[in-house]
């Protein structure tokens, strides 16, 4: 495989194999933005999250964390559908099964995110509503 760096004290400039996986890093995640309207919008709700969190002064460091939590999860869920569609170009119960239960995955990180975001944010925006 031309794209895996070479092994650690075999390159004679190491640094070369860390560059070239942060370029197929940010590949996927290009790839994942022009293709995947759930990663988009996941996106934007972190980006909403994180601007609630410094107006709110809530502690950032675990709205960080779900935010990473999610998006990471669904970008795992996107590269295991195509690996899924390129093992099984034709419908199999197993491949569906495959796809359903990363999917699930996505969904109950997300339904545990926004708990715990509403017990994070719900507080200190009533008191900020003089509520």
């Amino acid at each position: 495989m031309a794209r895996v760096p070479p092994r650690p004290g075999t390159d004679p400039l190491p640094l070369r194999g860390v560059r070239a996986s942060f370029g197929y890093a940010l590949a996927g995640l290009r790839l994942a933005w022009r293709n995947q309207r759930n990663f988009r919008l996941e996106v934007y709700i972190g980006l909403l999250a994180l601007g609630l969190a410094v107006w709110l002064r809530v502690d950032l460091v675990p709205v960080l964390l779900l935010v990473a939590l999610v998006l990471g999860l669904e970008l795992g869920n996107t590269a295991l559908e195509a690996v899924v569609d390129l093992a099984s170009p034709n419908f199999h119960p197993l491949a569906k099964a495959a796809k359903d239960v990363a999917a699930a995955g996505v969904l109950v990180v997300s339904v545990i995110a926004v708990l715990i975001g509403l017990l994070l944010f719900v507080p200190p925006l009533l008191r900020a509503l003089g509520l």
